[in-house]
């Protein structure tokens, strides 16, 4: 046993500092007798004192570092370590109402020469099960699938299945993830949980990160350890040189702990209020109309505007928004090869794009417009020649181009200046009040021009749009700004802190949405979340909808209408698709899913989620989600298969229940031993309920 010298508490953080080492003892509910040391650190040229394969773990300068200081605050714990080489600086932050801590690593050049990191993690901790590797049987990993269309798709899995038990002392297996490339959130989302059943307990976690990110569970010296952080040398080919006295800052990872996932995912919630970007003209969290889905896609026009505009403005919607092929000539189909320029088409709005704007402010609506600002198509020449080279992500010299787009870089100061001018033009020239900030493609692994490691030069370009994003929001503060990468492909929190608003999907059907919107809340706030509601979701995605009103009257039921509708009131209406063909019996139900959408409003703003039968997955027959507001809860049903019978298990007594929104159909309902048991008169239906529980007090 070593020399206890010094015990730091910090919230639900305990430190112990043994032979000068900081060991951590407690972190939240992960807790460990041995402690673990909280920062890994490889430097290029430094041993590595493992044989265990590509784990982050016994890097070289997590056995050298040594306790220097402490600070502490009532909301702040400042670490302070030194090697020979770095000084290592850990910030752990707690928030008001939340038992999350969010914490980030700063490493400093303190030799006499430069040096390279090759890994340093956010935060690194023990304490996974109370028998260390022992525990396997116990423990369960929960990991947020995502893909284009099926976005927050939580799997669960055994560690013993994932290839973590006791087989030796120390094994190279880890479960882990990296994501590579500039779409943060293609594969996976960057959160997961950890359930230790014996302990019944659960840790939730979250990487800030816009590009490159990674974390590991793996063993080491008979415990489990969870190590999170960014991009490293193995996995995201980063590296990032420091000379004398320079530093380089972690992305920020936070951990929230509880009994049941509800709980867990709550009180990470509670800390993503405190972060997420603010927006006084969202703060209402107004309805969107927006044109794309079955409706427009990427071929609009001033004809179609002004036909359909005067329907929308009916329902009550706020703002009213053109999606892609406001600009360009090129027809539609072929349009994305040629962007860049951002002026707008007089093909399609020969009267200009401000007509058609002030026409939609005329009919009581605010107007928005598309734009990919980091991106200009092949075929793009006068752009091609406006920027330098230096304007372009590039790998060994040449632009990187994937799917007929190059990447701008945000670091150049021309780029900067043209794309600030465009979003000036956009807002005082075309009359947008609301801009939807899209990214459709992934440019890999990242730049290796002006930077250490491609992976490191992602880095900075992506720190450089966010700057920009920031600058164009605070230059138009009456503008609302949406997050969209091809639906949810950046749906990461160091994006979300920027904006107030962030796509969750591209998925064109209302009867898959379900299965994302019922995990959705697990990854985004409810104020945050866009969800498309597309009543009349007919015809092929793409091309012109053939049918006509007879056509909608007899195969667009009310009960599709109605499900539709309920699939954005957990989170942000993007109302869409060709509702001029809607009689007025349908027109209905949208024009009440629209108010019923904004009496949420209020109760939605300090919501947390709600899983009452945990989360959902593709394929199964019926969904059940929804959010907690103070002694109310807002709840969706979806019957999806055959069973027209579905049973929600609740987690507390009801005192009053009422369906507060549904097409009409004949739905029954009841509380029944613990549980909420609907009979829906057929499926691909949806109810809304109101519940009240008993007061506790």
């Amino acid at each position: 046993m070593g020399v206890k010298t010094m015990v730091i508490e910090f919230k639900g953080i305990v430190i112990d500092v043994v032979d000068g080492r900081a060991l951590i003892k407690k972190c939240g509910n992960l807790y460990t007798d041995k402690g673990r040391i909280c920062v890994e650190a490889q430097v290029a040229g430094e041993d590595k004192s493992s044989h265990m394969g590509v784990k982050m773990a016994n890097s070289s300068e997590a056995y050298r570092l040594r306790y220097y200081s402490h600070t502490q605050t009532e909301d702040t714990l400042i670490l302070k370590q030194r090697s020979h080489l770095i000084e290592t600086t850990t910030v752990f932050t707690c928030y008001e109402n939340s038992n999350a801590i969010r914490v980030y690593t700063e490493a400093e050049n303190i030799s006499r020469e430069a040096i390279v990191l090759e890994e340093i993690s956010s935060f690194m901790c023990g304490g996974i099960g109370e028998k260390g590797i022992d525990s396997a049987g116990d423990l369960y990993f929960t990991r947020f699938i995502q893909s284009h269309h099926v976005e927050c798709q939580p799997q669960t899995y055994s560690f013993p299945s994932l290839g973590l038990y006791r087989a030796n002392v120390e094994s190279q297996k880890r479960i882990a993830f990296a994501n590579v490339g500039s779409w943060s959130t293609k594969e996976e989302l960057p959160q997961g949980l950890i359930e230790d059943k014996a302990r019944g307990e659960i840790t939730m976690f979250q990487i800030e990160s816009n590009q490159a990110w990674y974390y590991e569970i793996a063993d080491s010296m008979g415990e489990y350890y969870l190590y999170l952080g960014g991009a490293n040398s193995s996995f995201g080919g980063w590296c990032k040189k420091l000379e004398q006295g320079e530093r380089y800052r972690t992305p920020n990872v936070v951990l929230s702990f509880g009994k049941t996932v509800n709980e867990a995912v709550g009180e990470m919630t509670k800390y993503r209020r405190h972060i997420a970007g603010k927006c006084a003209v969202d703060a209402h969290l107004p309805s969107i109309f927006n044109e794309y889905m079955y409706l427009s896609w990427d071929s609009p026009s001033e004809a179609q505007t002004r036909k359909i505009a005067p329907i929308v403005a009916k329902t009550g919607v706020e703002y009213y928004v053109i999606d892609c092929g406001w600009h360009d000539e090129e027809d539609g189909d072929i349009i994305y090869p040629f962007v860049g320029k951002w002026y707008e088409s007089n093909k399609r709005f020969p009267n200009g794009v401000k007509a058609t704007t002030d026409y939609i402010r005329s009919l009581g609506m605010k107007a928005g417009l598309w734009i990919e600002p980091e991106i200009i198509g092949k075929n793009c020449l006068e752009m091609l020649a406006y920027y330098d080279e230096d304007c372009f992500l590039q790998r060994h010299g040449k632009k990187i181009c994937v799917n007929g787009r190059y990447f701008l870089d945000f670091r150049a100061k021309k780029v900067v200046a043209y794309m600030s001018e465009t979003i000036r033009r956009m807002v005082k020239e075309y009359g947008a009040e609301y801009i939807k900030l899209d990214y459709n493609q992934d440019c890999g692994v990242g730049t290796d021009y002006l930077a250490d490691a491609p992976g490191e030069g992602l880095e900075q370009a992506a720190k450089a749009y966010l700057a920009w994003v920031d600058a164009m929001r605070s230059r138009f503060p009456n503008v609302l700004f949406e997050a969209c990468s091809s639906g949810g492909m950046r749906m990461d929190y160091q994006t979300l802190s920027h904006f107030s608003i962030v796509s969750t999907s591209d998925q064109v059907s209302h009867h898959k949405y379900p299965y994302i919107v019922g995990n959705i809340l697990s990854a985004v706030l409810p104020e945050q979340a866009a969800v498309w509601s597309y009543p009349i979701d007919a015809g092929e995605p793409g091309l012109p909808l053939p049918y006509d009103e007879g056509w909608v009257a007899e195969n667009i039921s009310k009960e599709r209408i109605a499900l539709n509708m309920i699939n954005s009131f957990l989170g942000r209406m993007h109302l869409a698709s060709h509702l001029e063909l809607l009689n007025e019996e349908q027109f209905a139900l949208v024009k009440e899913g629209v108010r019923y959408y904004n009496s949420l409003v209020n109760a939605k703003k300090n919501a947390l989620p709600y899983f009452p039968n945990g989360f959902t997955r593709f394929g199964v027959e019926n969904v059940a989600s929804g959010f907690i507001s103070g002694e109310n809860i807002y709840l969706a049903v979806w019957c999806l298969r055959e069973n027209k019978r579905v049973a929600v298990a609740l987690d507390r007594e009801i005192e009053r229940i009422a369906l507060t929104y549904s097409s009409g159909a004949d739905i029954a309902y009841k509380i029944e031993d613990g549980k909420l048991i609907v009979d829906f008169a057929c499926v691909d239906s949806a109810a809304f309920f109101e519940l009240k529980s008993k007061s506790t007090r």
